[in-house]
This record gives structure tokens, C-alpha cells and sequence, in this order.
């Protein structure tokens, strides 16, 4: 039976090694191919301050089929432009509960939505910005973000749990690791603007799409995703990349997402979807 471009694509990176995920990584981790992804949205703002804040929204909200994430993300945004830091600082309760009654995506309703922005106020209100207020929780031994991420969702104080997953319930909080590569990391693809935490510290964001890439790269022991997934396959990458553990992940990631990257590495397959 003939291999799916998937598994063809997967074996090739798998027996090239790093050299291979090198080549993968300067070829897809383009702009070109970002869309559609709510990272999109991060590149209409220049100012850290707003991006920051439009980086956990987007995130948050990361979830479900991707048209219905980029609707939810947009509808959002168009009430908080063209400032969303001024936006949210000059929110109150009554205000947001007024605007964005009715407002659905999936499990999250409006009520969610606003304790999200009013736990953004907040932290913006003691820390100036979620970068400082995440920097405070870093602590020199700590080997990951890990730490940090549990400290800074207990101050956002988000009632929507299922929009702010708290990392003490062992799962892979995969849209705050999200969140996190956006604003630590800077290249072609991540805007970055955060600045002291490493990248040497962030968490691969595990989802569907990297727990089968992991699995064909021979990364994890685990059968669970979870947190010690995700670690597990962070440390395999880590050992790679010391300095940037999550650097192949949104390259890797495009493989179940983008089809006309099947054409691109296996012309013999472009008819096949995976």
C-alpha cells in the first residue's frame, strides 16, 4: 500500500535528523503560509502593548474549525481597534457586558470573554504589561516557563476555564504555549516583542497535529497528551536546539494544515489529502 505525503514527509525529516528539519523550517517557515491562522492577526500591530493583548485573545480562542476561530478573533478585534491596549484599559464590566452579550465561540460564551478582559485590565493595572507581569514569576533555576505560566493565569483570574487553562490540571495548555512562541520568539514568522524570557524555556504547543508528528519522529514515550507530553517533546527538540526548542513547530505544524505543502515536497503525491 502506498505511504501516504504524510508519513513520506515525516520519514525524510525522521532519517535526516536535524540537517533535514533545518532545510524543512528555512523553506515553510514563511509568512506565505501562515494563513489561515490567528497568528495573522498579530502582524496589524506594531506596538507590543497591543499585540500582547491581541496575542492572548487570539490564542484563547484557538480552538474549534479555523473559520470559526478567525470569526470570533475578528469580531472581537473590530470593537477593541485601533488600540486594544487603550481598549482594554478603559473597559468596565457593565461596558463589555453591554458590547459583547451574545457573543459564542464553542464553550466560551460572552461572559467568559469579558472576565478575560477584565483579568487583562488588571494585570495591565499592577504590572504595566502581561510581559513584565510574566517576567516576575521566572525564577533562575527554572528549567521551563512552566512555573511562570501557572503564576500568571492565577493573576489573570479568568473565570472561562476552558479559555484559560490553569497548567495545575496537567494539561498541555497547549494555547498558552501558543501565546508564548508568538511574543518570546522572532522571526520570519513569530513578531516577538517580549523580552526577557528565553527560548530556551518555552514549551513545544501540543496539539493533534504534534502529537503525530512526535510520535513519527520517534519523540515521545508517553501515550497521554498531557503537560509531560509536551515537556517530553520539548526536551526531544531541545536536545537539538538547546537555545530554542519550539523553533521547528510551526513548519512542522503546517504539515496537516497546509496542502499545497504536500504538492511542494511530494509532487507524485498532490492528489492525496491527509
Amino acid at each position: 500500500m502506498k505511504k501516504s505525503c504524510r508519513e513520506q514527509i515525516l520519514n525524510d525529516l525522521r532519517s535526516g535528523g536535524r540537517t533535514e528539519l533545518n532545510r524543512f523550517y528555512r523553506k515553510y517557515n514563511r509568512r506565505e503560509y501562515v494563513s489561515p491562522d490567528p497568528l495573522q492577526f498579530l502582524y496589524d500591530y506594531s506596538s507590543v502593548k497591543d499585540r500582547e493583548i491581541v496575542a492572548l485573545l487570539a490564542s484563547s480562542l484557538a480552538y474549534g474549525r479555523v473559520s470559526q476561530i478567525l470569526k470570533s478573533v475578528e469580531s472581537v478585534l473590530v470593537r477593541m481597534n485601533p488600540s486594544p491596549y487603550v481598549f482594554v484599559m478603559d473597559a468596565s464590566g457593565k461596558a463589555l457586558d453591554k458590547m459583547f452579550k451574545g457573543f459564542r465561540h464553542r464553550f466560551t460564551d460572552h461572559k467568559d470573554l469579558v472576565s478575560l478582559i477584565m483579568g487583562m485590565r488588571g494585570v495591565l493595572e499592577r504590572h504595566g504589561s502581561f510581559n513584565r507581569c510574566f517576567v516576575a514569576g521566572l525564577r533562575k533555576d527554572d528549567d521551563t516557563v512552566l512555573p511562570a505560566l501557572r503564576e500568571f493565569v492565577e493573576k489573570l483570574d479568568c473565570r472561562g476555564k476552558y479559555l484559560i487553562p490553569s497548567p495545575e490540571r496537567g494539561g498541555a495548555c497547549k494555547r498558552l504555549n501558543l501565546f508564548l512562541r508568538w511574543m518570546v520568539r522572532k522571526d520570519a514568522v513569530d513578531p516577538g516583542g517580549w523580552k526577557g524570557v528565553s527560548t530556551s524555556a518555552l514549551i513545544v504547543p501540543l496539539d493533534t497535529h504534534m502529537v503525530k508528528i512526535g510520535r513519527a519522529l520517534g519523540f515521545p514515550a508517553r501515550k497521554t497528551p498531557g503537560m509531560p507530553m509536551a515537556l517530553e517533546i520539548t526536551e526531544s527538540f531541545r536536545k537539538m536546539v538547546p537555545h530554542d526548542p519550539v523553533k521547528y513547530d510551526f513548519a512542522l505544524t503546517r504539515i496537516g494544515i497546509r496542502n499545497d505543502m504536500h504538492e511542494a515536497e511530494k509532487p507524485d503525491c498532490s492528489r492525496e489529502h491527509f
